[in-house]
């Protein structure tokens, strides 16, 4: 019986803040039960750096990541695509399962910086358990 480690592709459009928390944070819940990858529709050139620094504070180190673009190969061996928030669109490959996490937006409350950025963060966290749970 062969055994496939279910893979997972977070999206969204810059790969510089929420799909990089959410692979991040998928990576050290799953502990290798699934494989985890990030991209961005339009990638930025750096990471923002309040997304880093708010997963420094709960023990997740983003060195060596970078903002990435969507690779096809990587798209279609995906089990499952999450695109992150409402600004980001992609034609999945055919087959793919496709999840929108329409994460909160503090920023529509007038909550902006850092505390903005770990109420993404926290929001990313929880339905990343759920996921991690379902998974199970």
């Amino acid at each position: 019986m062969t055994v496939t480690t279910p893979s997972v592709l977070f999206v969204c459009v810059r790969n510089s803040g929420k799909s990089q928390m959410a692979a991040a944070l998928a990576r050290r819940g799953a502990a290798g039960r699934i494989r985890v990858a990030s991209a961005g529709t339009d990638p930025g050139t750096v990471l923002n750096p309040i997304s880093v620094q708010v997963l420094e504070e709960v023990g997740i180190d983003l060195d060596g990541e970078y903002p990435k673009p969507i690779d096809l190969g990587t798209a279609a061996h995906a089990d499952l695509i999450i695109v992150l928030g409402r600004e980001a669109h992609i034609d999945p490959p055919p087959g793919t399962t496709v999840e929108r996490w329409d994460t909160d937006e503090p920023s529509e409350r007038g909550i902006e910086g850092i505390e903005r950025m770990r109420l993404i963060r926290d929001d990313i966290t929880a339905r990343v358990h759920d996921l991690l749970d379902s998974l199970d």
